[in-house]
């Protein structure tokens, strides 16, 4: 058994542990994301610091995604993790009835631990929690965007409430003066909190300095929950407190050889500014989702087309990007459910189509559920991660046969730049 795996992640989607991943590099650790929960023999055949499993439980009824994080939790136990992190968006995209409060509170019972935070904040990216209320930019939870989310639908900002409605357990809060304070006042505070019965506490964080106290204030919990923010402060304070030594991992750009395909399958804001950006610059194809949805075969063909007539150094992107005004006719008309799976499988055979017979190597994969259905039509099972391109996404590599280099963007991340700047990192490292 290979004793070097001091962390063990899950993450709720492919492209959120991804963004672990690369704050957990930008820490010094060396990680390696799987796809699926990996086995005990992938397991001892690794030479790393921190395994994060992407497993896809964000918004699949609450059962489901205990039994999958649990599952997962266990077999990284197994192995000997001594920290375990459970990932979940900054934007604590969640219902009512799930899921992180249920995953949280069947991880507690797991590990047999007694307490954790919920940390979603990520100042870098513009996610910060003030008197418990999450913040996009300037804006509430609420008025960010998150209200309009096909999936999760985020109405209400206050994380304490929100959380409340989803555990068994009672919420506390460390407030920003708290934080102030340093990280000895946050331990403390959440001992008091603990004894008063609230094992499950969120905690105010308005920038990376917050997130340093706070991480060394918990470094010796076993479970820590958030987004991936924090992760890049606790390898280190996981080595103040002599915990892990390892030496601080430098990553480095894939150099893979190849035609770049980028797909978009993200609505989100960021996404569509960055489809804009990209589209005088490449050759481009917009699927027709009402076409799609009839016929699942139309497009294909185009596409290919557009594929074999491309030099080698002039990217393809696909797109089925929309507004929201065009997102809420398309679900009035066939539903949420039809048009989130048969996009998602357009994208998935596309991207094995052009892998296979058309010579595409370099994959910039922009939303999770999209990136999650390329990444398992593609049967990849695990990837290196590599260097940061933008703030919570790095270049990774599958390090196989043939091997592919892949970006996995959670849909809001990145300037409208981003795929430009990915394409430019591939390109200066060969």
């Amino acid at each position: 058994m290979n004793q070097k795996i001091f962390l063990g992640a899950i993450a709720d989607d492919v492209t959120g542990a991804s963004d672990l991943a690369i704050n957990l590099v930008k820490g010094g650790m060396r990680v390696v994301q799987f796809l699926s929960i990996p086995t005990a023999d992938q397991l001892d055949d690794l030479n790393c610091d921190a395994v994060v499993v992407a497993l896809k439980t964000r918004s699949i009824p609450a059962n489901e995604a205990v039994a999958q994080s649990v599952a997962a939790i266990e077999t990284l136990r197994a192995h000997g993790c001594q920290r375990f992190f459970f990932k979940y968006c900054s934007t604590f995209d969640s219902t009512p009835k799930g899921n992180i409060g249920q995953v949280t509170d069947a991880l507690l019972k797991s590990l047999g631990t007694d307490r954790t935070i919920l940390c979603p904040a990520f100042p870098e990216a513009g996610r910060t929690v003030y008197q418990g209320h999450l913040f996009v930019g300037d804006r509430l939870l609420n008025d960010c965007g998150m209200q309009h989310h096909p999936l999760n639908p985020m109405t209400d900002p206050d994380l304490v409430r929100v959380a409340r409605l989803q555990s068994h357990h009672d919420v506390g809060l460390v407030d920003f003066q708290t934080i102030n304070d340093g990280s000895q006042a946050i331990t403390s505070r959440i001992e008091q909190l603990v004894a008063d019965g609230r094992p499950l506490v969120v905690t105010d964080c308005c920038n990376n300095s917050d997130l340093e106290k706070i991480a060394e204030a918990v470094c010796q919990m076993t479970l820590v929950t958030g987004g991936s923010g924090i992760g890049r402060f606790l390898p280190g304070a996981w080595r103040k407190d002599q915990q892990f030594g390892a030496a601080q991992h430098q990553p480095t750009v894939p150099k893979v050889a190849g035609k770049t395909l980028i797909i978009a399958g993200s609505c989100s804001t960021a996404t569509q500014g960055q489809v804009q950006h990209m589209k005088d610059r490449c050759q481009n194809f917009q699927v027709n989702v009402a076409e799609l949805v009839e016929d699942k075969s139309r497009g294909m063909k185009k596409i290919e087309q557009l594929a074999e007539a491309l030099s080698a150094d002039q990217p393809l992107m696909i797109y089925s990007t929309a507004s929201p005004e065009e997102i809420e006719d398309l679900r009035e008309k066939f539903g949420q459910d039809t048009i989130s799976a048969t996009v998602e499988q357009f994208h998935a055979d596309v991207a094995l189509a052009l892998v296979e017979h058309h010579g595409f190597r370099r994959l910039l994969l922009a939303g999770g559920e999209t990136s999650g259905a390329v990444v398992a039509k593609l049967k990849i099972d695990r990837l290196y991660i590599g260097p940061e391109i933008c703030t919570g996404v790095p270049w990774t590599e599958t390090r196989t046969e043939n091997n592919l280099a892949i970006a996995l963007k959670s849909g809001n991340f990145g300037d409208e730049r981003f795929f430009e700047t990915a394409v430019e990192m591939l390109d200066q490292s060969e």
